[in-house]
Parts: C-alpha cells; structure tokens; sequence
C-alpha cells in the first residue's frame, strides 16, 4: 500500500503572493507583464500619495538653505563686527546644499532652487506638472526662513538681501548671475546624467561649486543663483533693488546650462537623471510591517536540510 505524501510545504511563491496586497495596482501591472525596472521607476516618481512628503522636503531644505544665506549678513547687523567671517557667509550656503543633498536628496531631488527645478523639466527628467508645487515649496521655505531670522534678530535694513557690489549695476549683477547660475546648472545636471552620474558625490560637486562662486562672485551680484532665495527675503524685508536682475539672471542661466547639457550628452539626462531630478522615494517602500523570512527549500518545495554542528 503506498504511503501517503507528505504535505507539501509552501513554496517561496506565497510569501509573495501574501504581499501582494501591499503592492499597488499598477506594481501588480508591471510584475505580471514584466516591464523593465526603468518603468517601475517611473511608476514610483508619479505616486501621487507621495508627493506631500516631497514637497516638504523642498520646503524644509530650501528654509535651511536661506537660513544660513541670509541668516550671516542679519548676525553680523545685529551683533556687529564680524561675527560671521565674510568667507563663512559664502561657503555657508554651499555646506547647507551638500548636507540637504545627503540627507534627503532621495526623496526630492533636493533642486531648492526654482531654476533647477526648471531645468530638470526641460531635460524631461522632471514632470511638468509638479513643477509648480516645487517653486511654490521653495519660495514658502524662502519666506519662512526670512521671518524666523526677523522675529529672532529683528529687522537689520538690507543685511542679508542678495544686492549688487558698491559700484556694479543692475545689469552688470544680472549678467554675473547668468553665469554663475549657468556653471551651477550645468554641475547640478552634469552629476546627475548617465556616465556622469557620481550618486551621493553630487552633493560635494554642488556644494563645492556654490561655495567657490561665493568666494569669487560674492562681491559683484551677491552670488545667489537662486530666485527663491533672494526674493523670498526681499518679500519680506520689503526691499526690491535690483530685484529683476536676480529674477532674469538664474533662469535664464538655468536655460543655457540645458543647452550645454544637450550638447555634451544629447537629449535627457536616463534613468539616472530621472532619478535625481525626481527623487526615488517610494521605490520598493510599501506601508506595514516586515514580513518573516522565507524558510530555505529545496527543489521539491520540502523544507531543506541543515547539516548538524552535533557531530
């Protein structure tokens, strides 16, 4: 009489088919038709759900950008002196945009910058459609930031606005942020694209970038090459001088850097360029606890044998 077969234990397959109800519909999708990673990329950098959390990430790290922007001018007005070194107050910003990059690139991209933002968009390695959510988050952080160092130091006049050097126009503070914006567009996509594509080592090219055009480029136009950054301050501070040319100078540098981009690597920054324009957050990240580890098995779907350390 033949002996009955044992039962069978469950074969790697369910513990996958038990999570799948954590998976959306469009993950579901793309397993069961077996679309490449590169799509499921783009499913993750289109989750709606989301999005509050990136544009948080644009709004808190734009805040702590413009804080230590303008926060090193407001210091040194209210306390006098030098307090901050005039070096300290250029590097500053670009050891805040490496810091930002690091501890939460991924879930933004990290742009702080309307021109970055809107660089990435015409590299199609950003979608139109959150680019308005974006600026509108970078130019709340510029703001906030703003009226915290006010209700801290108070009012101090001028100090820590992005104004043109004693002696340069408008226009000459115009043209330095075109290039300057232009060379920090170019560093931001060039990091970000294809072969280029150095992941967390980004942040020491644009941090390092921003730093060195402030300790060069301070003097002339204030080396912003930001618009949220400069006008957000000077929304608050209520002082407009020379605002157009810190309005004009970064986009239309953002503009050139995507030429230079075209012409160095063709159309599009790939998978990677999507990746740092858009963020990665929710790649593979699905809500609840962690399931248990699947048991090993052997071919036969049996659990398999482990060999005795009794001997």
């Amino acid at each position: 009489m033949a002996e009955p077969e044992a039962p069978r234990q469950p074969g790697p397959e369910a513990p996958r088919q038990r999570g799948a109800e954590h998976r959306s519909g469009a993950w579901i999708v793309a397993e069961t038709l077996g679309t490449s990673t590169d799509f499921r990329s783009r499913l993750d950098f289109d989750k709606g759900s989301l999005e509050w959390r990136r544009l948080f990430s644009e709004l808190f790290g734009t805040f702590l950008l413009v804080l230590v922007a303008v926060g090193g001018g407001m210091v040194n007005a209210r306390f006098g002196g030098h307090a901050v070194p005039v070096a300290a107050q250029v590097v500053a910003p670009g050891l805040m945009v490496m810091s930002v990059i690091l501890f939460m690139g991924a879930v933004s991209g990290a742009h702080l910058n309307p021109g970055v933002t809107i660089a990435f968009a015409l590299r199609r390695d950003f979608r139109w459609q959150r680019v308005p959510g974006y600026i509108a988050a970078q130019f709340a952080g510029a703001l906030l930031a703003t009226l915290v160092l006010r209700a801290v130091l108070g009012a101090q006049g001028a100090a820590g606005l992005t104004l043109p050097g004693p002696g340069v126009t408008a226009t000459t503070a115009m043209i330095w942020e075109i290039v300057l914006s232009a060379g920090l567009v170019s560093v931001i996509l060039g990091t970000a694209s294809g072969a280029q594509a150095v992941g967390w080592g980004a942040a020491i090219g644009v941090g390092g970038y921003i730093a060195l055009a402030g300790l060069f480029g301070a003097p002339v136009s204030g080396a912003s090459m930001n618009l949220a950054r400069s006008l957000g301050p000077a929304i608050v501070l209520e002082d407009f001088t020379a605002w157009w040319a810190y309005l004009v100078g970064p986009l239309v540098g953002s503009v050139i850097a995507v030429g230079i981009a075209y012409v160095l690597r063709g159309a599009g920054g790939g998978t990677m360029g999507r990746r740092a324009g858009s963020g990665t957050l929710g790649e593979l990240w699905h809500p609840g606890p962690l399931r248990p580890p699947v048991p090993a098995q052997d071919t036969d779907g049996r659990p398999a044998m482990r060999p005795s350390n009794e001997d």
